[in-house]
């Protein structure tokens, strides 16, 4: 059986106030693409933000690599391999797209790699390289999720974590998003992607949860839940 990477326990947190996240239990193996889907307000991007340290919680525990990261922050974290792309991009405006990608790889100090890798993250998305020393605040929302992409990419992460990257995106560049997602998991990287588009997340995933009022409330087979009428009914429009 795959190595497990990320193990979550009886994950509890509180946001606002409110427990939003009500004692969860997942887990991410290496080599896989798990896809956690639920309605907005479910309490995945709370999830998200627990894991990679930019939020407490108070119950329950995250193991990364077999230990626990309680307490640790996300920059700790990225050190340690685990990188995410933030709900909202979280993109250095100012900074042109080579600087953020330089940003990216602040972990790092093996400068011809970085290189590299910074060439890996142009083929990948053609549009940034035209645009390099272009400010991020100036891109396009596609163009800004393709650079918070590549930014992760670069410090070479062995577990992604993306929250909702289809955002607010028209559907042509919503194809594009998918398209890399798939790329970036062929090419070996363990990815965990939290999505509302339950149908093109399942689609590409290996394994799924279904997150709703802070609780997990099914798990299984990928391409098996986007055939199950339950599914297909809360969260397909079927």
């Amino acid at each position: 059986m795959a190595k497990t990477l990320l193990k979550v326990t009886g994950l509890k947190v509180s946001y606002g106030g409110i427990q939003a996240v009500k004692g969860i239990d997942f887990e991410v193996h290496e080599g896989e693409l798990v896809s956690l889907i639920g309605s907005n307000g479910a309490g995945k991007t709370t999830t998200m933000k627990a894991i990679t340290g930019s939020l407490p919680f108070v119950d329950g525990d995250i193991e990364y690599l077999g230990k626990s990261i309680r307490g640790q922050g996300p920059w700790d974290l990225v050190r340690q391999g685990l990188a995410m792309v933030p709900e909202g991009r979280g993109i250095f405006t100012r900074m042109t797209i080579a600087e953020n990608l330089q940003m990216g790889a602040y972990i790092r100090d093996d400068k011809p790699e970085i290189l590299l890798d910074t060439e890996k993250v142009f083929t990948i998305f053609p549009r940034l390289k035209e645009r390099r020393d272009q400010l991020a605040g100036t891109l396009s929302g596609g163009e800004q999720q393709m650079l918070a992409m590549g930014r992760a990419l670069m410090s070479r992460p062995k577990v992604l974590l993306m929250d909702e990257p289809s955002m607010g995106l028209a559907p042509i560049m919503v194809d594009k998003i998918f398209e890399v997602v798939r790329d970036v998991y062929a090419q070996g990287v363990t990815v965990l992607l939290v999505e509302q588009n339950a149908s093109r997340a399942l689609s590409i995933a290996d394994r799924g949860y279904v997150m709703e009022s802070g609780l997990i409330t099914m798990t299984g087979d990928a391409k098996t839940m986007l055939h199950d009428p339950k599914v297909r009914a809360a969260y397909l429009g079927e």
